[in-house]
């Protein structure tokens, strides 16, 4: 392996590589389920809620924010009455969610048999 690329330097993973906070923000539990229910589809606010079960709003609006911040997500907020929001993948997103399916098809694939164990 190339001691220059995943992270590594001089073959260590350095405590204070920026490489660990866009991790952090990108594999989080909601971080994941976002991006992959963004992936399908642009969705307004509620129906992220609902397809992305079990996320509490301040856990929504706080992923949100982040990954927007990280320049994965687009939010289009549209002045009309009631206000409209949607939220869709940029295309550093689409190519972050392009690499986060096959590790999602994978663990749904293998999820049984490990939590089995």
């Amino acid at each position: 392996m190339d001691v220059s690329t995943h992270g590594f330097t001089a073959g260590v993973l350095p405590a204070n590589c920026p490489t660990r906070t866009v991790l952090d923000h990108v594999t989080s539990k909601w971080g994941v389920l976002v991006l992959i229910a963004l992936s399908q589809e642009t969705l307004r606010w509620g129906e992220l809620r609902r397809v992305v079960q079990g996320i509490s709003e301040k856990m929504l609006a706080q992923t949100l924010r982040t990954l927007e911040a990280d320049g994965f997500i687009h939010r289009d907020a549209r002045p009309t009455i009631p206000p409209r929001v949607d939220y869709s993948l940029t295309k550093r997103g689409r190519a972050l969610s392009e690499r986060l399916l096959p590790l999602m098809d994978w663990i749904a694939d293998n999820a049984d048999d490990i939590l089995a164990v």
